[in-house]
C-alpha cells in the first residue's frame, strides 16, 4: 500500500519508504523458494547458512503445501533440513537485533491501517535481510520500487503483527524467499520446479502464480484451492507423483552398470561363440564382415533415434514401450509395449534353453544324462529361470552385481579366443587349426555357400545384433537416462561390433573350412593335385569334399573356438555367461515395460500388474507372469519356431523408434528438441525401412503374422480411445496439416461442385436441444462443419474463465457423444448481439458457416414481444451477412434443459477433482429456443429424479426421435421458392446417411392448374440433372386458392393483440407506439400483405393434406422484407403455416446456386 506521507523520521522523498506493509508470498515446497532471488552471500563464518529462529509465540511448523482452510500464499515458517550451529544462531539472532534497530519507525496509525487493509489475502511479516544484503541497514534508497500490486523500500520494514518476525531463508540459493529483484511481489521468477509434471521429492507440487491471482481485482478471491486453473493432477500423474516421493535408498544406475553392461551382455549372445565361426565359414570373411556391419548399420540408426527421443524430455520407466508411446501415441505405444513385454519373455526361455542345451552336451559327453535329452532340457531350464527370478526379485542390485560378474567371465572368454589364434599347437592342426596364414586367408575371403544363400546367413547373425534396448528397458532406474541412454547403447554397439568383427576376420584368417581331424592326413611328396591352403601348409583333407562326412573346420565343427582358445573350458564359461546375462537381462526388461503399460491403463484388463513393490518400486507380479510365460515355453523346449517370431517382435519395436523420430521431426512440433543433436530424419526413415526390410528377410510368414498382430492392437486401442494426452507426435502432425490444408483452402474459390452446408447451430448448451443438435448432425455429419453456438447473457459481470472452462467441458461432451462439431460460447448483452459476433466471426478460412440453424420459438406469443423483435432480426442479420437460414419446429418444443437431469454434463469420471458434484439447473421458461439458455443462479442437489408429467414426457420423446432408424417413411420437400437448390440439397444429404437411408424424397412445387403435367416433367428433368432420386413429384395448382374461412378467423384472433390500431388514434400517438413498440402490425401492413398471409394460411392447409404422415418435412421459408414486415407479422405466418405439423425445417439459402447438373 501507498502512503501520501511522508515518513516523519527520514529525510528521504515520501516514496522512498512509503510501503509500510510488505505482502510477502511463500509457496511452501521441500525448502524451495518459488522464485529464485539474486544471489546472497552469508556473512556468517563458514558455508553454513544460518537456521531459521525458532521465536517466542510462534505457533509451531506447519506442514508445507496449502490446506482448506489457508490460501497457498499464506506464510509459513519452513523448517529446513540442516540445523545451524549456536554460534550461527547467535550471529543470526545479533544481526536481526541490529537490522530491526536501524529500520526506519514507521506511525502505529499507518502500521495498523496497513495492517487490516493487507489482512484480507495475506498475512503480513517483516523481511530482515542480514548482513544488509544490497544495502547498508541505514541506507535509505532515495526512491521507491514498484512491482506489480506491492511496493516496498529497499530498507528493512516493521511489521504489523506484533513483533513477530518470520524468517524465510532458502538454503538452497543463500537469498531470502520471494526477493524478486529487490521487490516483494507474488511474481514469480523462472524455476524449474514450475515446469515439472510431478511433485518434487518430499514436497507438493510447486506451481507458479495464476493470472487470475496476479490480474484479478483484489476484493475477489481469485483462487479457491491449492491448485493452479487445470494444473489438477491426473490419475496417471498422481501416480507418478507418487513415484516421485522415493524414500531414501533408491538404487539408481549410472551408464556403465545401467546401460554399456547390459546392452554388451545381450548383444553379445551364444552366437559369438557358436555360430560367428560357421558364418565365416559360409559367406567367407568379406561378405561375413558385410552380414556384421549391415547389422550395425541398422542398429546405430536405432541407436541414435533412441539417443534423440530419451533426450526430448524427462524418461521414466517402460524402455521402449516409454519411448514410442510418448512419441507416437498410446496406439502405437501400447501395440508394440506388448508384444515388446511378450518377447521379452520368450526371450528368456530361448536363452534359458540354450543354456540347457550346452549343459546337457557336457552331461552327454560325461555319460551323465538324467533321463533322456529333453527331458534334462526341461529339468535344468526350470531351475535356471527359478534360480535367475531370485536373483531378480531380491533386487536390481542383486541383478546388476550378477550382471558384471557374467560380463567378466565373458570378456574373460573373448580375450581367451583372440590370445588362442596366436597360439599355434601341432595338435590342433588336424582339425584345421593352422595359425594366420595368408593363404587361409585368401581362400575364405570368398563365399563358400552350403546349401545357404547371403540372406538367410544374414537371417541367422541378426538377431546377434540385437538387444541395445536392454539399457533403455530399465530407464526408470537409471540415474540420468538422457545422458546414460545415448552414451550408454552407442558404445556398447561399437564395441560389440568391433569384436564380431574380430571374430570374422581371425577365424577366417587361422582356420580352414574343412578338416578331417586325422593327423595322417599330411601330403605325401608324390601326390601333388591338391590346391586348397592346407595342401599348402602340408595337410591334405580333400577327401572332406568327396565325402562330406568332416567334423572339423569352420564349415562342420560350431565348437571351433573352443579348440582354438587357449583354456577351452573358458569358451564354455562364456556361452553359459552370454545365455544367462541375456535370459537376466530379459527377466528384467519385460517386467518393467510390463508395468509401465499396465500403469498407463491402456489395456483396462491388465492394471493387477501394475502396482509395485519396495523401494525401487518392482513389478513382483509381473516377474511371476514372465516367470509362468518362460517355463511355458521351456517345457515345450521347440523354440525353433517361435525364434524368427522374437526377432520380428524386436524388429518391429526398432522401427517404430526410427519412425517416431522422423514422425517427430516431419510434424515439426515446438515440443520436439531433444537435446541430442547427431540424428537426421531421413536416416530415422531409412531405418525404419531397413528393418522392415531385415523382418521379411529373417522370416516372411513371421514378419506378416508380427504386422497382423501390431495392426490388430492398433485398432483395439484406436477404438478403444484411451483418455491420456502425451503431446505426441501424431497430434502434433495432425495440427500441422490442418492449419497447411486450412491455409491451402483459404487460396482456393468455392466452386458450386463444392459446397456444404456449414452451420451455425443455435442450441445454447449442446445438451439442451437435442433434437435440433441431431438433425443438423444428421446432414453435416463427415459432410460439412457444424458449429454449436451458445449466446450467454448475463447481468453481472461476465465470467470469462468460466465461459473458457465450459468450452472445454462441452467439446468434450460432444465428443463423447460422437457429435462431430465444435461448441462456441460468447458474453453478449442480448441474443442479437452474441449472434451478430458469431456470425462475423465463429469459423476459420473456408472453414466459417454459410447457414444459420435456429429452433422456432415456440413461446413467442407468451413472452415479451422485446424477445420477440430480437428473435426476428437475428434472422434478417443472417441474410444481411448472406447466410442461409434454416428454422426447425417440432410441435412439442425442443428445449429439454428445464427438465431435471437432462442437463447433467459430464459422467462421474469425466469429473475433474475439482467439480462439485451438483446438477446445474439451466431453468428457462419452456420452449424459449431463441437460446439465451440463461442458466440460474440455483444449483439443486442431486436426488431421485421425479415423475415427468405428460407434457415433458412427450418432449422428451421427441427430442430423440432422430437418434432413431427412420425405417420407410417420407420426406416430402416442398419446394415452392427457388433459393438456390440447400432447400433440395439438405434432404438430399439427410437420405443418405444411414437412419434416413430408408425415407423416400417426395417433392412438392407450386404451379398453375393447366400445366400440371408439363412442370411435374420440368421439375422431373431437373431433378434428374442434378442425379437425386425422387420418389414422386406432386404440382400444387390450389396454392392461390382462398384458405378456410375458420383458418383465417383463427389467424386474425391470433393477430389481434400485436395489432398497432393507428386508425382509433392520432397520428403522432400512433407514430410514438410504433416506435415504442416496432414488432406492431399497422392496418396498412396488413392490407399490403393480405395475399402473403392467406398464401401461409392456405399451405398450412395443404401440409395437413399432404405431408402429415411425412418423418420430416423441408419446407421453403418465406421472406419478409425487412423495414416492411413487422416481427409480430412475420412471427404469425411462421406460426400458421408449421402449426400442427411434423418436424418441419423451415429452409431459405442465400440465393446462390449450390447444386449444378455440370460436372
Amino acid at each position: 500500500r501507498l502512503s501520501s506521507e511522508p515518513s516523519p523520521s527520514s529525510d528521504a522523498p515520501c516514496c522512498s519508504v512509503c510501503a509500510r506493509v510488505s505482502v510477502c508470498v511463500y509457496i511452501a515446497a521441500g525448502g524451495k523458494s518459488a522464485t529464485a532471488p539474486p544471489p546472497y552471500t552469508s556473512p556468517a563464518s563458514g558455508d553454513k547458512p544460518p537456521a531459521e529462529l525458532a521465536l517466542p509465540g510462534d505457533p509451531g511448523l506447519k506442514p508445507a503445501g496449502p490446506t482448506p482452510s489457508q490460501s497457498r500464499f499464506q506464510v509459513d515458517l519452513v523448517a529446513e533440513a540442516a540445523a545451524a550451529s549456536p554460534e550461527d544462531e547467535c550471529a543470526s539472532g545479533k544481526r536481526a537485533e541490529k537490522e530491526a534497530a536501524a529500520a526506519t519507525p514507521a506511525s502505529g496509525q499507518e502500521q495498523a491501517a496497513g495492517g487490516e487493509e493487507a489482512k484480507g489475502r495475506f498475512r503480513v511479516v517483516n523481511f530482515m535481510d542480514p548482513g544488509g544484503a544490497g544495502s547498508p541497514p541505514d541506507a535509505v534508497p532515495a526512491e521507491g520500487f514498484q512491482n506489480g500490486d506491492t511496493v516496498m523500500s529497499e530498507g528493512s520494514l516493521h511489521s504489523s503483527t506484533g513483533g513477530q518476525h518470520h524468517y524465510h531463508y532458502d538454503t538452497h540459493t543463500n537469498t531470502y524467499y520471494l526477493r524478486t529483484f529487490g521487490h516483494n511481489t507474488i511474481d514469480a521468477v523462472p524455476n524449474i520446479d514450475f515446469y515439472r509434471q510431478t511433485a518434487a521429492p518430499f514436497a507438493e507440487k510447486l506451481i507458479r502464480p495464476t493470472l487470475s491471482e496476479l490480474h484479478d481485482e483484489l476484493d475477489k478471491e481469485p483462487f479457491e484451492d491449492g491448485f493452479a486453473n487445470g494444473d489438477e493432477l491426473t490419475p496417471a500423474e498422481e501416480a507418478a507423483a507418487k513415484e516421485a516421493v522415493e524414500p531414501k535408498g533408491v538404487i539408481k544406475f549410472g551408464w556403465i552398470k545401467g546401460v554399456l553392461v547390459r546392452c554388451m551382455l545381450n548383444i553379445w549372445g551364444v552366437m559369438l561363440f557358436i555360430r560367428m565361426s560357421w558364418i565365416v565359414g559360409q559367406a567367407g570373411i568379406g561378405f561375413s564382415c558385410v552380414i556384421v556391419l549391415m547389422s550395425m548399420v541398422v542398429t546405430t540408426i536405432t541407436g541414435l533415434s533412441t539417443s534423440a527421443i530419451a533426450t526430448n524430455g524427462f524418461v521414466r520407466g517402460g524402455g521402449a514401450y516409454y519411448l514410442i508411446s510418448r512419441s507416437l501415441g498410446p496406439e502405437f505405444g501400447g501395440s508394440i509395449g506388448l508384444i515388446f513385454a511378450f518377447a521379452n519373455a520368450v526371450a528368456v526361455a530361448m536363452y534359458v534353453v540354450g543354456f540347457a542345451e550346452t549343459v546337457v552336451e557336457l552331461l552327454k559327453d560325461a555319460d551323465a544324462i538324467m533321463l533322456d535329452e529333453i527331458n534334462d532340457v526341461r529339468i535344468i531350464g526350470v531351475l535356471t529361470i527359478v534360480l535367475l527370478l531370485g536373483i531378480s526379485v531380491a533386487g536390481m542390485e542383486w541383478e546388476a552385481k550378477a550382471q558384471i560378474f557374467l560380463l567378466v567371465i565373458l570378456i574373460t572368454a573373448i580375450f581367451n579366443y583372440f590370445i588362442g589364434t596366436f597360439i599355434s599347437v601341432e595338435a590342433k592342426e588336424p582339425k584345421g587349426f593352422l595359425g594366420y596364414k595368408a593363404e587361409i586367408f585368401l581362400e575364405n575371403i570368398g563365399p563358400d555357400f552350403r546349401g545357404e544363400t547371403f540372406f538367410s546367413v544374414f537371417a541367422i547373425f541378426f538377431p546377434a545384433a540385437t538387444g541395445i534396448l536392454a539399457g533403455a528397458n530399465i530407464s526408470g532406474d537409471l540415474l540420468d537416462p538422457q545422458v546414460a541412454i545415448p552414451r550408454g547403447t552407442l558404445l556398447a554397439i561399437l564395441i560389440t561390433g568391433l569384436v564380431y568383427l574380430g571374430v570374422a576376420v581371425t577365424a577366417g584368417s587361422c582356420i580352414v573350412r574343412d578338416a578331417t581331424g586325422n593327423s595322417n592326413d599330411t601330403i605325401s611328396s608324390q601326390f601333388q593335385n591338391c590346391t586348397d591352403a592346407a595342401c599348402k601348409l602340408g595337410y591334405d583333407f580333400s577327401s572332406c569334399k568327396v565325402t562330406s562326412d568332416c567334423k572339423y573346420g569352420l564349415q562342420n565343427d560350431f565348437q571351433v573356438m573352443t579348440m582354438v582358445s587357449g583354456f577351452g573350458p573358458l569358451i564354455t564359461a562364456g556361452v553359459f555367461s552370454a545365455t544367462l546375462s541375456s535370459a537376466l537381462a530379459s527377466l528384467v526388461s519385460a517386467p518393467k515395460v510390463f508395468q509401465a503399460l499396465c500403469k498407463d491403463n491402456i489395456y483396462p484388463g491388465l492394471s493387477f500388474f501394475a502396482k509395485g513393490y519396495g523401494k525401487n518400486n518392482e513389478p513382483l507380479r509381473g516377474y511371476v507372469l514372465t516367470f509362468i510365460i518362460g517355463v511355458a515355453f521351456i517345457l515345450i523346449a521347440q523354440l525353433n519356431a517361435i525364434a524368427p517370431i522374437i526377432s520380428n517382435f524386436f524388429l518391429a519395436s526398432y522401427a517404430l523408434i526410427n519412425f517416431s523420430v522422423f514422425h517427430a521431426s516431419l510434424a515439426n512440433s515446438p515440443g520436439w528438441r531433444p537435446s541430442f543433436k547427431y540424428y537426421n530424419m531421413w536416416v530415422s526413415l531409412g531405418g525404419a525401412v531397413l528393418c522392415c526390410v531385415v523382418m521379411f528377410v529373417i522370416n516372411w510368414w513371421a514378419a506378416l503374422l508380427t504386422n497382423v498382430i501390431v495392426l490388430a492392437l492398433y485398432i483395439y486401442v484406436s477404438y478403444k480411445k484411451p483418455d491420456v494426452n502425451w503431446g505426441s507426435s501424431t497430434q502434433a502432425l495432425t495440427y500441422h496439416q490442418a492449419l497447411t490444408h486450412s491455409l491451402q483452402l483459404s487460396g482456393v474459390e468455392d466452386h458450386i461442385k463444392n459446397f456444404r452446408p456449414q452451420c451455425l447451430v443455435m442450441t445454447g448448451y449442446p445438451n439442451s436441444r437435442p433434437a435440433l443438435l441431431n438433425l443438423v448432425h444428421a446432414f453435416t455429419k463427415n459432410v460439412g462443419l457444424m458449429i454449436c453456438g451458445h449466446v450467454r447473457t448475463t447481468s453481472r459481470r461476465p465470467n470469462f474463465k468460466e465461459l473458457a472452462n465450459e468450452q472445454i467441458r462441452y467439446q468434450r461432451w460432444l465428443l463423447k457423444n460422437e457429435t462431430k462439431a465444435f461448441y462456441n460460447p460468447v458474453f453478449a448483452e442480448d441474443l442479437r448481439q452474441g449472434t451478430q459476433c458469431l456470425l462475423q466471426a465463429a469459423g476459420l478460412g473456408r472453414l466459417k458457416p454459410n447457414t444459420l440453424v435456429i429452433g422456432f420459438k415456440n413461446n413467442w406469443q407468451n413472452g415479451d414481444m422485446k424477445d420477440v423483435e430480437t428473435y426476428v432480426n437475428m434472422i434478417h442479420d443472417a441474410f444481411d451477412f448472406q447466410y442461409g437460414v434454416v428454422v426447425l419446429r417440432l410441435k412439442e418444443g425442443l428445449d429439454v434443459s428445464h427438465i431435471q437431469g437432462q442437463d447433467e454434463l459430464l459422467s462421474s469420471q469425466e469429473k475433474s477433482s475439482g467439480m462439485k458434484d451438483i446438477v446445474v439447473s439451466i431453468d428457462m421458461s419452456k420452449d424459449s429456443d431463441g437460446d439465451s439458455s440463461k442458466p440460474s443462479s440455483k444449483a439443486t442437489n442431486k436426488s431421485p429424479t421425479l415423475p415427468l408429467n405428460m407434457a415433458d414426457q412427450k418432449l422428451l420423446e421427441a427430442s430423440q426421435q432422430f437418434q432413431k432408424k427412420q425405417g420407410k417413411g417420407t420426406v416430402d420437400v416442398w419446394w415452392l421458392f427457388d433459393d438456390g437448390g440447400l432447400t433440395l440439397l439438405i434432404p438430399y444429404l439427410l437420405t443418405n446417411k444411414k437412419r434416413w437411408k430408408e425415407c423416400k424424397i417426395r417433392v412438392f412445387i407450386g404451379g398453375k392448374i393447366n400445366r400440371i403435367d408439363h412442370d411435374r416433367r420440368a421439375m422431373a428433368t431437373l431433378l434428374s440433372k442434378f442425379r437425386i432420386d425422387f420418389s414422386d413429384i406432386t404440382v400444387l395448382g390450389d396454392i392461390n386458392t382462398k384458405p378456410k374461412k375458420k383458418n383465417v378467423a383463427a389467424f386474425e384472433e391470433m393477430i389481434e393483440p400485436y395489432k398497432l390500431r393507428e386508425d382509433d388514434m392520432e397520428q403522432e400517438a400512433a407514430e410514438k407506439l410504433k416506435a415504442d413498440e416496432p414488432w406492431r402490425i399497422t392496418d396498412n401492413e396488413l392490407e399490403l400483405y393480405k395475399a402473403k398471409t392467406n398464401r401461409q394460411i392456405r399451405l398450412n392447409e395443404l401440409l395437413k393434406e399432404h405431408s402429415s404422415t411425412a418423418n420430416l418435412i423441408v419446407m421453403s421459408m418465406p421472406l419478409a422484407r425487412k423495414g416492411a414486415v413487422s416481427s409480430a407479422l412475420y412471427m404469425s405466418w411462421f406460426e400458421t403455416l408449421s402449426k400442427d405439423l411434423p418436424p418441419i425445417l423451415l429452409v431459405r439459402g442465400n440465393h446462390q446456386s449450390v447444386l449444378t447438373f455440370y460436372s
